[in-house]
């Protein structure tokens, strides 16, 4: 057995770990060296088994097949890998990128033959697009060059195979999917690999006091990578800010207490006191949308790692704020809400509504005014990005299409870009 195919593998493993920037500059270093470092194959529309050889072969090499059409209710495999390696890349685009679609195409991935998968995530949320509205973005793990495409970059090892799958959940024909799946053949890998795992969720309306959760507890070793977040606010709180709720993650032992805790949405993205639209390598919100009330934004941990020995679970709270009085307006108006807190601008005089027996009522005597914290309920999906040392996690399967359609919006419609149209000059005469 090769070192170099042993050490090839943990290095793109080792490319999600605090020395990443010193492997990549290590990489570009040796570019003009020769590394035996895995046998390199794409699947795609033009060689589906990615063998040597075998691809670009219909219509005499002229580009005779490169796209699949998915019928209603059907599927397509986009790679089916036997023995060891590790996917590198994965590119795909589609005709229809409508909101509808983003939710309805299911990604799908197993790991050395597992009977249940590893990923099964509505395809735009996978990708940064769970407001169904795709921008052009460049993240250190997923990318869209010009808001039409699908790219990740995340390391998938695997031991004995690899199945990956788009299902056509919708009751529409997919008519064209281009996509190719970049992995090396690999002789083995090593035993610390673990394998790539997503998991997407959704709280149509979260419980009052209730965090939703981001991953529910998992047993086993592994690593969470980070999460993308899309929230559809809802419209009884009008424009009150939805976002100070506190990403907490308790790991090995921790039971049901945290060890890891934010300091708000906004906060846990790397912005603050508010969250515009920006897309950064690590931390991002490709949609800050008020208008429609629809907000997507992501993390990843990479230079800050998080790794569990035993077990982890991630939720974010669901709390909102706004000035007290306008707080008070929306309770009278009957919005569901609970007062948690009341800041009048420092420390001094903060109030904790809910540390007695009872919660303290807005209207107390003797209550500052200030910014208001209260729980509050709205639409909140969120998709897992994690490894474990194992090709399946046990999780709940994805919901059904319908309950992942039911209520979703629709960005606003764009202008068509038009150009001015030039008069038409004759030549001019000899």
């Amino acid at each position: 057995m090769s070192n170099r195919l042993i050490g090839c593998a943990i290095l793109a493993v080792a490319a999600l770990t605090p020395s990443a920037a010193h492997a990549q500059a290590t990489e570009r270093a040796s570019l003009h060296l020769f590394s035996q470092s895995g046998e390199p194959a794409w699947t795609s529309p033009e060689n589906p088994t990615g063998e040597k050889g075998a691809g670009g072969i219909e219509n005499k090499g002229g580009k005779g097949h490169a796209f699949e059409t998915i019928p209603a209710g059907g599927s397509h495999v986009l790679a089916d890998i036997a023995g060891a390696g590790i996917i590198d890349r994965m590119w795909m685009t589609i005709d229809d990128r409508s909101p509808e679609r983003l939710r309805a195409l299911v990604l799908e991935m197993y790991w050395d033959g597992a009977a249940t998968p590893a990923v099964s995530v509505p395809l735009g949320d996978f990708f940064l697009h769970g407001a169904g509205e795709m921008r052009p973005l460049e993240t250190e793990l997923l990318s869209s060059a010009e808001g039409r495409s699908f790219v990740s970059y995340i390391p998938m090892p695997f031991r004995k195979g690899a199945r990956i799958v788009v299902r056509n959940q919708s009751d529409k024909q997919l008519s064209l999917i281009f996509f190719d799946i970049n992995h090396r053949r690999l002789r083995s890998q090593p035993e610390d690999a673990m394998y790539f795992h997503a998991w997407w969720s959704r709280d149509r309306a979260t419980t009052l006091g209730d965090a939703h959760d981001v991953l529910p507890r998992i047993t086993g070793r592994g690593r969470f990578v980070g999460m993308s977040m899309t929230v559809l606010t809802n419209p009884a709180y009008e424009k009150s800010w939805w976002g100070e709720g506190e990403m907490r993650i308790s790991l090995d032992g921790d039971g049901d207490r945290h060890s890891l805790v934010g300091t708000g949405a906004e906060d846990y993205i790397g912005t603050a006191w508010g969250q515009g639209a920006f897309v950064n390598r690590f931390q991002g919100a490709p949609i800050s949308d008020e208008s429609t009330g629809r907000w997507t934004f992501y993390r990843f941990h990479v230079p800050d790692p998080i790794f569990f020995d035993s077990d982890i679970k991630v939720e974010l709270q669901q709390i909102g704020g706004w000035p007290k009085k306008e707080v008070m307006r929306l309770q009278k108006q009957g919005a569901p809400l609970i007062p948690v807190t009341i800041d009048p601008g420092s420390r001094i005089n903060f109030q904790q509504l809910l540390k007695g027996d009872k919660p303290v009522p807005l209207d107390t005597p003797g209550l500052p005014e200030g910014w208001t914290n209260f729980y509050r309920s709205d639409d909140v999906a969120s998709v897992a990005y994690f490894y474990l040392d194992r090709p399946e996690n046990g999780l709940p399967r994805i919901a059904p299409v319908e309950a992942r359609l039911a209520g979703i919006r629709k960005p606003p419609e764009k202008k068509p870009e038009t150009k001015p149209v030039e008069a038409y000059t004759p030549p001019a005469a000899d």
